[in-house]
């Protein structure tokens, strides 16, 4: 692997510095303001690049000549002008006036070769105004380009693979566990940090634009969160551009799908626009007797009071049947993992569903005072009601495989309620710029549950793994006659309220290319069962140098705290927050002409005050002293050629015990990442006026070395296999249909998941080779 960086490396920088020169300029409207997002193209050539926020672009290392450079942006009128590029010069165009146009366009068609997997511009949603590249910290953007070409319908479909270090340790039916960095992600949608204890629901990615990941504590958007980072996923808003598409899939295991988006203007004048997003799927696994049905629909409205302020509102509803705990097998440890046949289902073929069902209402306001000084509020709220069931094995006999397998009620409510206010703003003072982010952030979740109830389900003959026989049991049936909220006592499993206050000012010197970013955080923590609340103030400082127009070096400090609750064997609570921070730093690097891009960075994050079991106790829990999380991470995506679109990553990650009671554990491995993770997604689209005009292929593998369990029990042991996985797919798209096929684990391997808990091992497997079609129409 770290040769085959080093190659590209090399051929990059060889690229890079060969002899050439740059151009820049800027582009305005008619009233002087600068456009954002202009496309700009140069003729004869594949590259090209769009403008910033303020107008400006800028173009490098192109050869010496002349060329012809379009500027064009939906509802304004097209505008070319020429340029002779000199060696080593930068050459400066006269101001670009874009008009606007008239009339509405109805269609727009794009030629050429479009860069599917570059995005410049953080969403709205993250609060950001400056772009990725400037920012002194390492975000990665999965947009639907990436989505489609994967044909990645939920989180849990292999999306993870496209950001280095990131992994899907382990998924219960509907909902994942992603980490990064050795620590859990907490999900956010549309900047709400929706993170539940087993929730949220995993997204259906048929609303999703595009999902963000955060790496670091970000404590522009709530410091009291996982230091690892987190994951931001966007939702479809709606568009002035007419919006119409269908799609149907079909695929192995029973598959079938079906998805709409449709959106535009509601009204002739423009003020209302709409988007309605609906899809329906019916799926088995292949374990077989599994088959489940999810169905969602997303309506979203914006009104434009005037071209400075909108009000958007917008609901999600996802509705979906799981078999919660069929996924796991269980054997002796004697016997190893993969003991088992990959299909083989350690419930029962009458094995009751769980009903899952969220919706979630967001509600955001905008306003712009001026071209630099906008205020942005939000309103949320989220409801997740499940109820069902959950499997596990309550005794195994080593010798016999004699099992007493058990099920266990679990009936959860999630409720959460959020609020944010922030105002952005720009202003000079000399010299000297100021991005100004200043904001409040309030959250309230509850979280009820009742899986206290555990009952075996071989009451009369044990379930034999080897010699399994099927359709024999009556499963018990637990007593739901009170809704979850009011078991208990009414009381819930977990419970916390979040107010934060928040100050950020991005310096910049140098005519911006000299960033100084310094912050701080104000937040008021409620954790139930703790009498007092937290309040505790977090620092944020970041720095990123343009040392070339396209180089920049960057370093960030910042600090975090998360709620966290436990009972020591004194049967005192333990919900002292975790203090942690992280100190990063890196390289971001692109290449020609934007159109590829990298990035190169190390931390050290370090958490204070974690829970952990007690060893002399292990009903109980105690706090562990220091865990230290360290690691390197190399991102690349973009083109390497106008047909050729690729998404390359790689992460060395390796979490430990720095400080502890028991000084045994110091030094020891935490659980709940692989050291080595890489992943690959290359891309190849036929050139245009050729034989195979339309058609594309695809390739691309998962790689993960010296893997270690994510379970507590697990610690310090590494007796998972390495994992390789490699998908492929291929299409063909015209103006108005698009076909695709997609191959899954076509090695077909024995691919799982897993965790040795001493008695028995067990694990989770993943389909052998498996197929997956999709015809999808654009009217």
């Amino acid at each position: 692997m770290k040769t085959i960086l080093l190659f590209l490396s090399l051929i990059a920088f060889s690229c890079a510095h060969a002899q050439s020169g740059n151009v820049k300029g800027r582009v305005i409207d008619q009233r002087q303001n600068g456009l954002f997002n202009v496309n700009i193209t140069l003729s004869n050539t594949s590259l090209g690049t769009t403008t910033d926020s303020s107008g400006n672009f800028e173009i490098d290392d192109l050869a010496a000549g002349s060329y012809t450079l379009t500027f064009s942006m939906i509802g304004y009128t097209k505008q070319t002008a020429s340029v002779t590029i000199i060696p080593d010069r930068t050459t400066t165009l006269a101001t670009v006036v874009l008009t606007e146009k008239n009339e509405q366009l109805t269609e727009v068609v794009v030629e050429g070769h479009q860069n599917k997997y570059v995005e410049n511009k953080p969403s709205t949603s993250l609060r950001l105004k400056t772009e990725l590249v400037k920012l002194p910290q390492n975000v990665q953007v999965i947009n639907s380009e990436l989505l489609k070409d994967q044909q990645v319908t939920t989180i849990m479909d292999g999306l993870t693979r496209n950001v280095s270090g990131v992994t899907m340790l382990e998924h219960w039916g509907q909902f994942a566990r992603i980490n990064m960095r050795g620590f859990r992600l907490p999900a956010f949608r549309n900047g709400v940090n929706v993170q539940d204890s087993w929730g949220p629901l995993a997204e259906d990615m048929n609303t999703v634009d595009r999902i963000e990941f955060v790496k670091g504590p970000a404590g522009f958007m709530m410091s009291a969160g996982e230091p690892g980072g987190f994951y931001n996923v966007v939702t479809k808003k709606p568009s002035e551009q007419f919006i119409a598409n269908a799609s149907i899939s079909a695929g192995s295991y029973d598959f079938y799908r079906g998805t709409v988006d449709v959106g535009g203007k509601a009204t002739t004048n423009g003020k209302l626009l709409y988007r309605f997003n609906a899809m329906y799927q019916t799926t088995d696994s292949h374990r077989g007797n599994e088959q489940t049905d999810r169905f969602g629909f997303a309506p979203a409205f914006t009104y434009k009071f005037s071209d400075k302020t909108s009000l958007t509102a917008e609901m999600n509803l996802q509705d979906a049947e799981a078999f919660l705990g069929s996924a796991y097998i269980f054997a002796p440890v004697e016997d190893g993992y993969a003991s088992l046949p990959r299909d083989f289902n350690f419930v029962d073929s009458n094995y009751p569903k769980t009903d899952i069902q969220e919706v979630t209402f967001f509600v955001n306001g905008k306003h712009e005072f001026s071209n630099n000084w906008s205020v942005e509020g939000q309103l949320a709220y989220l409801r997740y009601d499940q109820v069902g069931n959950s499997a596990w094995v309550g005794q195994l006999d080593a010798n016999t495989g004699d099992a007493i397998r058990s099920i266990s009620q679990w009936d959860a409510l999630s409720v959460g309620k959020y609020a944010q206010l922030y105002i952005n703003g720009l202003f000079n003072t000399g010299g000297v710029s100021h991005k100004i982010l200043g904001g409040f952030d309030f959250s309230e979740k509850s979280y009820w549950a009742d899986f206290a109830t555990t009952l075996p389900v071989d009451t009369q003959t044990p379930f034999n793994i080897y010699n399994p026989v099927y359709g024999e049991v009556r499963f018990p049936a637990f007593d739901r006659s009170q809704k979850v909220q009011y078991r208990n006592g009414g009381m819930p499993y977990s419970s916390t309220t979040v107010r934060g206050y928040y100050l950020q000012d991005e310096i910049g010197f140098l005519q911006d290319k000299v960033r100084l970013t310094l912050a701080g955080r104000y937040t008021n923590l409620y954790t139930q069962g703790k009498a007092e609340n937290d309040n505790v103030i977090t620092p944020r400082i970041g720095l990123s140098i343009d040392l070339l127009p396209d180089l920049t070096v960057y370093g960030l400090y910042d600090q975090s705290f998360l709620a966290q609750s436990g009972i020591n064997a004194d049967l005192q609570p333990l919900n002292d927050p975790v203090d942690a921070n992280d100190i990063e730093g890196g390289i971001k690097k692109s290449f020609f002409g934007g159109r590829l891009k990298t990035t190169l960075g190390a931390f050290q994050i370090t958490k204070e005050n974690i829970l952990t079991g007690d060893p002399q106790n292990p009903n109980y829990s105690i706090y562990l002293g220091e865990v230290q999380s360290k690691g390197i991470e190399f991102d690349l995506n973009g083109q390497l050629t106008p047909e050729l679109n690729l998404v390359l990553n790689y992460a060395n990650t390796n979490v430990k015990v720095t400080k502890d009671t028991n000084a045994d554990r110091v030094g020891t491995r935490v659980a709940g990442h692989a050291k080595h993770v890489t992943n690959g997604w290359l891309n190849y689209s036929f050139p245009q006026h050729s034989s195979l005009t339309g058609f594309g292929a695809s390739i691309g593998y998962q790689y993960q070395i010296d893997r270690s369990t994510w379970a507590w029990a697990a610690d310090n042991q590494s007796d998972l296999p390495d994992y390789f996985r490699l998908d492929g797919a291929l299409s063909w798209q015209n103006d108005h249909f698009r076909v695709q096929a997609n191959i899954n684990n076509i090695l077909d391997k024995y691919l799982y998941s897993g965790a040795n808990y001493g008695s028995y091992l067990y694990w989770q497997s993943e389909p052998g080779i498996n197929g997956r079609l999709t015809v999808s129409y654009k009217f």
